[in-house]
């Protein structure tokens, strides 16, 4: 029996969702980080198998054969990415069809067929996409730590950390943060911190987000204002994407995504009253559907639409096979006759 797989996978996990055809869930996968650019392709492409290992585990012995995939993954648009994992998938999936994309197109693809809406993403990085009622698709963000980001748990965490480095040189107010962060990260000094910063920022500034939370949920007036300035960079990010779909006056569905969101009700506020400020038609909701799931139904579609293609081929490769449609034959009496006839002086 034929299984189509999807992944969206990003700088914190990676999900996998097994189909079968007829689109019913039969299993489910979750692996670590598998955004390229952050951890190496190798390390990322690990992660991706061992998440479709665990999906196809799940079929509890059943036999499946993998007929298409597609993934969704942060980095993947950059130059020569797509194409790397792309032959990795096809090494480890030799019968199916194979498609590379971004996390942010699964996305989308999560919020519906048709239709103007816009995904906000949030998670260790930030990107937002969208879509309007004539099919325009655009994508805001998404260029990685060192130069974006904004909003996104890694860039929260950098703030934190400057701010509690701010409070202990007493050029910064202070912060329930200086005390925080460094039990938190398991180190002894701010040198040994800085040393683990250099070496790998993501083992640090994601997981410093749940401190700021906490900080701000305790009244922390510094932790409190990170998580509106991080609300802010997020309402611009989409605020540019919903100007340039041509979006401010239609109404559309806004659909948050991420580990960012959910988790503080001055983010989440500020979010919805920036974008209701200046897009008051924004419908906010959850996605319809996983972006795994989504991605899982991409690769079932592109299955369907490949068998479609081929069986006109199918069947000219049969009608070569049997040669030429041969007329049928004549009674020979019947002609032979008629020709007696005419050379026996017969009517013309």
């Amino acid at each position: 029996m034929a299984c189509f797989l999807g992944f969206d996978g990003g700088g914190t996990k990676t999900e996998c969702v097994a189909l079968d055809e007829s689109g019913a869930l039969i299993g489910q996968g979750q692996a670590g980080p598998s955004n390229p650019l952050r951890i190496g392709v190798a390390p990322a492409l690990d992660a991706l198998l061992a998440a479709g290992g665990d999906a196809l585990r799940s079929l509890e012995g059943k036999s499946r054969v993998v007929r298409a995939v597609c993934a969704g993954i942060a980095g993947a648009a950059r130059p020569g990415v797509a194409e790397k994992m792309r032959e990795q998938f096809v090494q480890a999936f030799p019968q199916a069809r194979v498609r590379v994309c971004t996390d942010l197109e699964v996305a989308l693809e999560a919020a519906g067929h048709v239709g103007p809406a816009v995904v906000l993403i949030a998670g260790t990085g930030s990107a937002a996409i969208g879509r309007n009622r004539q099919g325009q698709v655009v994508r805001a963000g998404g260029y990685g730590p060192q130069i974006g980001d904004e909003g996104s748990a890694y860039d929260i965490g950098r703030r934190a950390v400057a701010a509690a480095l701010r409070a202990r040189d007493a050029v910064g107010p202070e912060t329930a943060l200086t005390e925080k962060i460094l039990p938190t990260i398991a180190c002894s000094s701010w040198e040994e911190l800085a040393t683990r910063i250099t070496e790998k920022p993501d083992l640090v500034f994601p997981q410093l987000f749940p401190v700021v939370l906490e900080s701000s949920a305790a009244s922390d007036a510094v932790a409190s204002a990170l998580l509106s300035q991080a609300a802010d960079d997020l309402v611009a990010l989409a605020v540019s994407l919903v100007k340039r779909l041509g979006l401010l006056s239609d109404d559309f569905l806004f659909a948050k995504w991420g580990g960012v969101f959910g988790r503080s009700p001055i983010l989440d506020r500020r979010v919805e009253e920036g974008i209701l400020a200046v897009a008051p038609g924004a419908r906010f909701g959850p996605l319809p559907m996983n972006p795994a799931r989504a991605a899982a139904e991409l690769a079932r579609t592109m299955h369907f639409a490949r068998a479609q293609l081929d069986l006109p081929r199918a069947n000219a490769s049969v009608r070569r096979r049997a040669g030429p449609k041969r007329r049928p034959r004549r009674n020979s009496n019947a002609s032979s006759r008629r020709a007696a006839g005419r050379f026996a002086g017969a009517p013309r």
